[in-house]
């Protein structure tokens, strides 16, 4: 499934990767991961009480400027692994108890990361696999994805393409994010759970900017009008300032909690049931995990 040239993300900038050339993303010809665990901050159907088994991968084909990730997607920090290496991960995980494999930013690696499921599935691998993307993903690259992914975790980030340029270098986002959806949409609902916990489904999430509560409302007003409770909203209020967001307002500032009650009470008032939503505990930086201090 080795691609000479990749297209795989909506940037397509058919970088000949295995030929040493960085795309867009930065990634190259090996697997880099930040992190690998036992994983307790999701959403509750998914980290249940072992923890979701996450897999971090460096690199992403987004920039957004208040990356809260920064470390593996922008300064390039993680560890170069093998193929089999990370099918034994995938193993490892399971037998340390994780509900699921969650592949975190994954997109960039997608031709490594399936061949690698295929040998864990081959060699006991039964959990559901969790696909947790920034919602900036091609069509045609989901539809490979098809018999793979149970849950699809995208984010939905903006609604104007303005804002989509300007902290993501993505002025498509709005439009591709919208088609992604449709397509994960397709693959896994309806949504399935057992004893609490998901098995099959797509959960869309919505990190609220500071400034951004227009793009909130519009957006979840069309997850609601397209998809009403098929799907889980997950309405995060994790926002935190980094170091790098210093003196660009407002994103130097948290979330207003009056803003997020808001968009909470918004989305109740549509119908949305199946929601989850977040205390202001979590707009911490000790939630955001610590990654491999290797560059590639």
């Amino acid at each position: 499934m080795e691609h000479k040239l990749c297209n795989l993300c909506p940037r397509r900038c058919s970088a000949d990767r295995a030929a040493g050339k960085l795309g867009f993303c930065g990634a190259g010809s090996e697997i880099i991961i930040g992190r690998y665990g036992l994983h307790l901050w999701e959403e509750p159907c998914l980290s249940g009480s072992n923890g979701s088994g996450a897999v971090f991968f460096s690199h992403c084909t987004l920039r957004c400027v208040y990356c809260q990730n920064y470390e593996i997607s922008k300064k390039m920090h993680g560890r170069k692994i093998s193929q089999s290496e990370l099918c034994e991960i995938f193993l490892k995980l399971q037998e340390d108890g994780a509900h699921n494999i969650n592949l975190v930013t994954p997109t960039h690696f997608i031709d490594k990361i399936l061949p690698a499921l295929d040998a864990a599935k081959a060699n006991g691998l039964n959990i559901p696999i969790i696909y947790n993307t920034s919602g900036y993903e091609r069509v045609e690259t989901l539809k490979m994805l098809k018999g793979y992914i149970d849950i699809y975790l995208p984010d939905f980030k903006y609604w104007r393409s303005e804002y989509a340029k300007k902290y993501s270098s993505a002025p498509d986002y709005p439009q591709t994010a919208k088609a992604a959806i449709e397509e994960m949409a397709t693959q896994v609902l309806p949504a399935v759970s057992e004893n609490g916990l998901m098995k099959r489904g797509l959960i869309v999430r919505h990190l609220l900017l500071p400034g951004l509560l227009y793009d909130a409302k519009k957006i979840t007003d069309y997850l609601y009008s397209r998809y009403s409770n098929s799907i889980t909203l997950s309405l995060m209020s994790q926002y935190t300032p980094m170091k790098h967001t210093r003196g660009i307002s407002p994103l130097d500032k948290t979330v207003g909690k009056r803003e997020y009650e808001f968009l909470c009470s918004y989305a109740a008032d549509l119908g949305f049931t199946n929601a989850y939503i977040q205390d202001g505990s979590a707009a911490e930086e000790s939630f955001i995990p610590e990654f491999y201090n290797e560059k590639n």
